[in-house]
């Protein structure tokens, strides 16, 4: 059987790896063993905190909502309370929108959610 050279199939495989790990610190951006495994720790860590994002967002959302209701009166949990009774469907994140740049129309908001409270 002949002898294989596989220099081209190597040195794509590499340069991809070397390719992903541009900007790395000290010796994981080119030496091909520390790169491939920083790379791969790299990406489970990318795929970890694209769920752990969406937790942050949440919780941003709800401290702007919550000091926002304050500003009105009203605690997170009564206001949102309050517009569940009132039957006002809107999500945290325009809410938490309209708290830090709409203070209006959050303070109208706010005013139905005290409303449907009282009732």
């Amino acid at each position: 059987m002949p002898r294989v050279k596989g220099g081209v199939t190597t040195r794509a495989r590499k340069k991809k790896v070397f390719d992903r790990a541009k900007g790395y610190w000290g010796a994981k951006k080119n030496q091909f063993q520390m790169a491939n495994e920083q790379v791969r720790h790299s990406l489970k860590y990318a795929t970890r905190d694209r769920r752990t994002r969406k937790r942050d967002f949440r919780g941003l959302w709800i401290a702007r909502i919550n000091a926002a209701s304050r500003q009105n009166g009203l605690s997170y949990s009564q206001f949102i309370r309050g517009l569940k009774i009132a039957n006002i469907n809107i999500d945290r994140k325009i809410l938490a929108e309209f708290a830090f740049n709409d203070d209006p129309v959050f303070t109208e908001i706010a005013a139905l959610a005290k409303q449907a409270l009282a009732a």
